[in-house]
C-alpha cells in the first residue's frame, strides 16, 4: 500500500490522499489550493499543446490584420513589428509559465491574482481579472467567427467565379448567418467530452503546421514574380490618403497591432490544467512551446506572403479586384496561382487550410472561455452562477457555461449588419481584456514577497522579478495602443468603439464592486481544507 499523504477535508469529512505516485502531481497541488478534482484529468502534454496552439493559431492572428498592417506601415511594420512584439511577448510567456506551474487551476488568471495579491487585495484583484478574462475570451470567440466567415465568403466567391467574373459575394445578412453558424457549431462540439476537442486540436496542429510549411515554401516558388529583399525589409508607407494618418511613428504603431493581436492566447494551456495530467509541469511546457512555434512559423509565413505580393501592394485594397478589395491575403493567393496556372484552384485549397485554422481556433477559444465562465461561477462571481457552474453528470463538461458563451458571442455579431467597424472594436476589446487579465497576476507576482510564493517545478529563480517587470510594462503598452483611433477623420463610421466598451465595462464592474460585490465576493472559494486547518499563502 502506498504511504499515506496529507489529510484533506471535503464537506466536513477527512479524506486520506495517497502519495507515492497514486495521485497526480497537478491534482495534489489543486487539493492544496483548496479545490477538489471535478473535471476529467485526461489530457496529455501533447494534447494540451495542441489546444494551446489551436487557440493561438498560426493564421488567425496574422490573416485578419495583415492588410491593416500593410496599409499602415507597409512591409516594415509587418515584418519588423513581428520581431519586436515576439521579443517582448516572450517575457510575458515566461512569467505566465512560472505562475501556471505554481497554480495549475482552471480559471487560472483570476485564481492566480487572488492568491498572489494576498488576503487584503486578493478579492478585488481576482474580481477585476476574472471580468477582464471573461469578457476578453468571449469577445475572442467573435474574433474567430468574423474572419472565419470572411474566409468562407472569399472561398465561395472564388468557387463561383470572382468579383470581376460575376462570382457570389455573400451580403451582410448571409455573412452574419455564417458567423452565427460557426459559433453554434463550436458550442455543439464543446458540449461533448474534452477528449473530442483535444483530438480535433491534434488534427488542427498537424494541419496548420503542414499547411504553413507548404505555404511558406510554395508561395515564393509558385509566384510569377517576387518582391525584392529591400522592399520586404525596408519599405515603409503610411498611405495617409486612405487612413488619414500622416505621422510615420503613429502609422508604425498601428501597423504593429497585427503582431500584438496574433501573439496572445497561449494561456489556453492554463485554463485546462485541471483536465491535464501533471499540469504543474505540462502546463508551462505547453505555454512556452505553443508560443515558440507560433513566433517561428509566423515570421516565416509573413516573409513568404510579403515576398509573394504581385505588383503594387495598393492593388490588394482595390474594391474592383478579384476579391473585392476585402481580403488582401486572399488576393495574394489568387494573384500567385492565377498568375502561374491561369486558375484559382491552388488559392482555394490554401484558403480552406486557413479556414480550418479559424474553425479550430474558435473551437479552442470557446473551450477556454467556457472554462473561465465555469470557474468564475464556481466562486459565485457571475449572475446566475448556480446555473453556469453545473457540470454535466456524464460528460463532465460545463455545458451551461458553453452555451452562455455561445449566446453572447452570437449577440456580438449582430451589429455587423449596420457597422463596418465592428470587427475592429471586437478585436480591441478581446485583446485588452485578455492581455489585461495577464497583467494583474504578473504585477502581483512582481511585487509579492518571495516567501509568499511557492514555486512549482518551472521556476525563473532570481530572474523572475525582472522578467515580470518587462512583461507587465509590455502588457500596459499593448492595452493602450488598442484604444487608439485607427482612421482619421473620426466619425461614427470610423470611431474605435473599444474605449467606449471598455469604459462601460469598468463602470459596471467597478460600480458593482463598490456598491455590492465587495461585501460578499472573497475570490476563489476553497472546497477542500487541510485537516490541521493550515491555510495556503498566509
Amino acid at each position: 500500500m502506498a504511504p499515506a499523504g496529507p489529510l484533506l477535508m471535503e464537506g466536513g469529512s477527512v479524506v486520506q490522499q495517497p502519495e507515492g505516485g497514486a495521485i497526480d502531481s497537478g491534482e495534489r497541488r489543486l487539493n492544496e489550493l483548496g479545490y477538489k478534482q471535478e473535471l476529467n484529468r485526461k489530457l496529455s502534454m501533447f494534447k494540451l499543446l495542441a489546444i494551446a496552439f489551436s487557440t493561438m493559431t498560426l493564421f488567425t492572428g496574422i490573416i485578419p490584420l495583415y492588410g491593416f498592417g500593410l496599409l499602415n506601415g507597409g512591409p516594415v511594420g509587418v515584418i519588423w513589428g513581428w520581431v519586436i512584439v515576439s521579443f517582448f511577448v516572450m517575457f510575458v510567456g515566461l512569467a505566465m509559465a512560472e505562475i501556471c506551474s505554481s497554480f495549475p487551476t482552471t480559471g487560472s488568471l483570476y485564481f492566480w491574482a487572488a492568491h498572489l495579491a494576498g488576503p487584503v487585495w486578493g478579492p478585488l484583484a481576482s474580481w477585476l481579472t476574472a471580468w477582464l478574462e471573461t469578457v476578453g475570451l468571449i469577445f475572442a470567440v467573435a474574433t474567430q467567427a468574423y474572419p472565419g466567415a470572411q474566409v468562407l465568403q472569399i472561398i465561395i466567391l472564388l468557387l463561383t467565379g470572382n468579383n470581376i467574373g460575376g462570382g457570389y459575394f455573400a451580403p451582410k445578412g448571409i455573412f452574419v448567418a455564417m458567423y452565427i453558424g460557426l459559433t453554434l457549431i463550436w458550442a455543439v462540439i464543446n458540449t461533448f467530452a474534452i477528449e473530442i476537442i483535444a483530438y480535433l486540436d491534434v488534427i488542427s496542429l498537424f494541419l496548420q503546421i503542414t499547411g504553413a510549411v507548404v505555404m511558406i515554401i510554395m508561395l515564393p516558388l509558385v509566384a510569377p514574380t517576387r518582391q525584392t529583399a529591400s522592399y520586404v525589409f525596408g519599405n515603409f508607407v503610411t498611405n495617409s490618403e486612405t487612413t488619414g494618418v500622416t505621422s510615420k511613428a503613429y502609422s508604425f504603431i498601428l501597423s504593429v497591432l497585427m503582431s500584438h493581436y496574433a501573439l496572445f492566447g497561449y494561456d489556453a494551456a492554463a485554463h485546462l490544467t485541471e483536465e491535464t495530467a501533471r499540469a504543474d509541469i505540462n502546463g508551462p511546457i505547453a505555454i512556452l512551446s505553443s508560443l515558440g512555434i507560433i513566433v517561428t512559423l509566423g515570421f516565416a509565413f509573413l516573409l513568404s506572403l510579403t515576398f509573394s505580393i504581385q505588383g503594387d501592394a495598393s492593388n490588394l485594397f482595390d474594391p474592383n479586384n478579384e476579391t473585392a478589395g476585402s481580403f488582401p491575403p486572399g488576393q495574394i493567393l489568387y494573384d500567385v496561382f492565377h498568375g502561374r496556372f491561369g486558375n484559382s484552384a491552388g488559392a482555394i485549397v490554401l484558403l480552406f487550410v486557413i479556414f480550418s485554422s479559424f474553425f479550430f481556433g474558435g473551437l479552442s477559444i470557446m473551450t477556454s472561455a467556457s472554462r473561465v465562465v465555469y470557474a468564475f461561477s464556481r466562486d459565485g462571481g457571475i449572475p446566475g452562477s448556480f446555473i453556469w457552474r453545473r457540470i454535466h453528470p456524464r460528460l463532465k463538461v460545463p455545458v451551461n457555461a458553453v452555451w452562455l458563451t455561445a449566446f453572447i458571442a452570437c449577440l456580438l455579431g449582430l451589429p455587423i449588419l449596420k457597422l463596418n467597424v465592428v470587427f475592429s472594436a471586437i478585436t480591441s476589446v478581446a485583446t485588452i481584456g485578455w492581455m489585461g487579465g495577464y497583467g494583474v497576476p504578473i504585477f502581483f507576482r512582481m511585487i509579492i514577497p518571495g516567501a509568499r510564493f511557492q514555486p512549482g517545478p518551472f521556476s525563473l529563480g532570481k530572474f523572475s522579478r525582472p522578467i515580470c517587470f518587462v512583461g507587465f510594462l509590455w502588457i500596459c503598452y499593448t492595452c493602450a495602443v488598442f484604444l487608439l483611433p485607427t482612421t482619421y477623420p473620426i466619425n461614427s463610421t470610423t470611431l474605435n468603439y473599444a474605449p467606449v466598451t471598455i469604459g462601460a465595462l469598468v463602470i459596471v464592474v467597478g460600480g458593482w464592486w463598490i456598491i455590492d460585490a465587495r461585501k460578499w465576493f472573497k475570490g476563489p472559494v476553497r472546497e477542500i481544507f487541510l485537516a490541521n486547518g493550515e491555510e495556503l499563502q498566509k
